[in-house]
């Protein structure tokens, strides 16, 4: 029993200095978002008869009006460059981008191409004709409410056998044209833990542990703390103050619901 509560203490150590260590990068992503959703974009395809279908991705834009004409906002992070949409079937996708983002109601997405869009049919290279895709972007409804607090992964998945069309005489002389068909689909991933931590000038780290498995961890901005992306379930967690003076607290028995934001009790160090 003494051996497996040095281990489990170790453990939870390891865990705070890992969290240290690493709090100069993820500062803004851990504490910065407590009052927005976290949107995940992914791309994902279903099978298509080409050796290979290529998307020029240059940016991801979103809109909270119905109003097509404005109101377009930028994803931050985006990975832009060349996608093999080919190298996304059966259940694997890729992420776009992971953003922080104002809650509310999202209407529409949209996908901007650059020009070196194409497929390859029999190893031959056939640039992709994309009407409109460089300028307005390609369009995709979504209509979902955004939760503050809560992360959401919206997977567009592209179905190439029906986006594809080769203009012409079909004898192989013909263009080929991208007229996307995309189904978005929109899904919660897990709840979050929200709390505030006394006194608030004490930077603290906090985790989130089920059993002796930390699952998630974060730390105190001017008190307040969120960790987004649980599963749903229990956890205990765990407090360590960066003032070595003052003692470690756990409160134990927090349930996270999924799509929930779960407000746990102000927590007093002292």
């Amino acid at each position: 029993m003494m051996l497996r509560k040095t281990l489990y203490g170790l453990s939870v150590l390891t865990a705070a200095a890992l969290l240290t260590f690493t709090s100069c990068n993820k500062e803004h992503s851990s504490t910065g978002g407590a009052d927005k959703a976290r949107l995940q974009v992914a791309l994902t395809d279903d099978p298509g008869d080409y050796d290979a279908v290529y998307i020029d991705l240059q940016d991801v834009r979103i809109n909270y009006s119905t109003d097509t004409s404005q109101g377009w906002v930028s994803l931050p992070n985006v990975k832009k460059g060349a996608y093999n949409l080919l190298d996304l079937v059966n259940d694997k996708d890729t992420l776009l981008t992971d953003a922080d983002i104002q809650p509310g109601k999202i209407e529409q997405i949209r996908l901007i191409l650059g020009t070196n869009n194409y497929v390859l049919v029999d190893s031959v290279k056939y640039m992709l004709t994309t009407p409109s895709a460089q300028q307005s972007g390609l369009k995709i409804n979504i209509h979902q409410d955004l939760n503050e607090g809560i992360t959401y992964k919206l997977l567009l998945d592209f179905d190439v056998a029906k986006s594809i069309h080769q203009t012409g005489n079909g004898n192989g002389n013909g263009k080929y044209m991208l007229k996307p068909v995309i189904r978005a689909v929109m899904q919660a991933m897990g709840g979050s833990i929200r709390g505030f931590v006394l006194p608030d000038s004490v930077r603290t780290s906090v985790l989130a542990i089920q059993g002796t498995d930390t699952v998630a961890s974060t730390y105190t901005a001017a008190g307040s703390y969120i960790i987004k992306g649980l599963n749903a379930g229990t956890y205990d967690l765990h407090f360590l103050p960066s003032d070595s003076a003052i003692s470690n607290k756990v409160k134990t028995g927090v349930t996270v619901t999924n799509n929930v934001v779960t407000t746990v009790d102000t927590l007093r160090l002292q």
